[in-house]
């Protein structure tokens, strides 16, 4: 099918909320590792990998084996029937994620992941409250939305109760004004007040990102998750940690975000980049909290078969290649260069995030917001054979997750590509 036709079939037969990035959309016919190739033969250097999902780059060889296998002897069992890749899938979890953290619950997206994990969290403390941050993202459902303090994101008003948000540690525009360190964190502890006025003085969870994702990667200061944790578990709330984004080694020296912070979470979740693109998810809490989920209940595809061989094999390839402690080293190399950039175009305002999960905010005078800048410069980051995302409130933020497997040169050719293009539209 040529690119024309790809692209009127997409308006005709998708919903017209499905978005497509660039003027002319880009179709992608295949990829491999970094790479990623059009219907028309032009290759482009993929700095994005399918919205932080593709982790040991594209049709890594060992992920297309372990599901090649898998569909060759099993495809799909439901939950009502324990498979092995399943079991193992949990059993690697409980082995690697931080603390006490010891039975999953499989679904199909982040989504998914989340909701399971308010509905736990409401089961085991009794309580419906649940707070979440200003600039966060938690999914497409209807819970999900409204955990979502981004009003591009939900798509109508909120509709499920007991939802409230607190400001971000938004050091780059600190919403109240201050500075950190001398802010005394002022962000974290306005969570106390936040509980003792909108509430009944009990929370069931606290929910939050280690890195905002599509709120354009804002990274909290070193003490923030245990200042505002100690908070929510004075009240009885648990911590709810969304891995979604940060999970698998993303964030460099670390296979999970939080720990950064050295933080343990009551319960976490992830998806992405757990099993190299393909859909799954899941959410992990100790014993004590997931069996506060009585009852009867399946999760039709979580746990497939097909996508615990993928999640397997993915983590296997993390770890045998020493993949996290690439992401450090390589997120050090390319936040080199982009601080590098920030220091030749006034346009950067901030860089921020960890290992390979970078960013660059945009900005005009006083620190506005320029997402005009962002538009234009995406299109001519494709001009020049290069891929990234964007996001940020304001949609003033660019995105930067190469695979964790990039290489140097790599990483060297994306700065070079960055650079061409700013000095292009004249930043």
């Amino acid at each position: 099918m040529q690119k024309d036709e790809i692209i009127e079939k997409h308006r005709k037969y998708l919903f017209s909320c499905i978005a497509n990035y660039y003027e002319e959309p880009l179709v992608i016919d295949h990829a491999k590792g970094c790479t990623v190739v059009d219907v028309e033969g032009r290759e482009y250097l993929d700095f994005f990998g399918g919205i932080v999902t593709i982790s040991v780059g594209h049709c890594n060889e060992k992920v297309t084996g372990a599901i090649q296998g898998q569909v060759d002897k099993l495809q799909h069992v439901s939950t009502l029937y324990p498979n092995e890749p399943h079991v193992r899938l949990a059993e690697k979890l409980a082995q690697i994620t931080p603390g006490r953290l010891q039975k999953s619950f499989f679904t199909n997206s982040g989504t998914e992941a989340n909701e399971t994990a308010v509905l736990l969290a409401q089961l085991h403390t009794k309580c419906q409250d649940v707070i979440a941050l200003r600039h966060g993202y938690s999914g497409r459902s209807h819970l999900a939305m409204s955990l979502t303090a981004h009003a591009s994101w939900r798509l109508m008003p909120t509709p499920t109760s007991g939802i409230h948000h607190i400001p971000n540690a938004y050091c780059y525009r600190c919403p109240f004004g201050l500075t950190y360190p001398s802010c005394d964190l002022k962000c974290a502890k306005d969570m106390e007040e936040a509980i003792q006025t909108q509430t009944s003085g009990r929370i069931a969870a606290f929910l939050a990102e280690p890195i905002q994702g599509i709120g354009g990667f804002i990274t909290p200061p070193k003490e923030y998750f245990q200042e505002i944790v100690s908070i929510v578990r004075k009240y009885g709330g648990l911590f709810i940690c969304d891995e979604v984004q940060t999970g698998w080694g993303r964030t460099g020296g670390k296979m999970f975000g939080i720990e950064h912070w050295g933080v343990e979470p009551d319960i976490m979740t992830f998806a992405k980049g757990m099993a190299n693109g393909v859909p799954i998810g899941a959410t992990i809490a100790p014993a004590e909290i997931a069996d506060s989920m009585k009852g009867m209940t399946i999760s039709t595809f979580g746990g497939n078969p097909v996508t615990s061989a993928a999640a397997l094999a993915t983590i296997q390839v993390i770890e045998e290649e020493n993949l996290v402690e690439n992401a450090r080293l390589m997120g050090q190399r390319l936040r080199e260069g982009l601080e590098g950039l920030q220091q030749k175009y006034p346009v950067i305002g901030d860089v921020r995030g960890l290992g390979l999960m970078q960013a660059l905010e945009l900005v005009g005078e006083n620190k506005r917001p320029d997402s005009e800048a962002v538009k234009r410069f995406f299109e001519r980051t494709k001009a020049n054979g290069l891929l990234i995302g964007k996001g940020g409130l304001w949609g003033n933020v660019i995105r930067i997750t190469p695979p964790l497997n990039v290489t140097g040169e790599q990483v060297d050719e994306a700065i070079k590509k960055l650079d061409q293009s700013f000095m292009q539209m004249g930043l």
